[in-house]
């Protein structure tokens, strides 16, 4: 797994990544990877822009009501 090392972080910082750390009880390394994770994140927009991408490429690709075909699978 990669490692990351962030070095000359303020004392500041540092205090409230601890205080954080405890609240949500958790190691300050646990803290820190969890503020990373949820960073990365794509924001609304960037969701929004995908999920019209994807209506975009599946517009017209299925049509008509699907309700016979799953019954006919759940039937075998």
């Amino acid at each position: 797994m990669p490692q990351l090392t962030v070095r000359s972080i303020g004392e500041k910082a540092y205090r409230r990544l601890k205080e954080r750390a405890r609240t949500n009880r958790r190691s300050l390394e646990a803290e820190v990877r969890a503020i990373l994770d949820l960073s990365v994140l794509p924001d609304r927009d960037e969701i929004v822009r995908r999920c019209n991408a994807m209506r975009s490429r599946l517009k017209n690709r299925f049509r008509g009501d699907v309700t016979r075909d799953i019954r006919a699978d759940r039937d075998r």
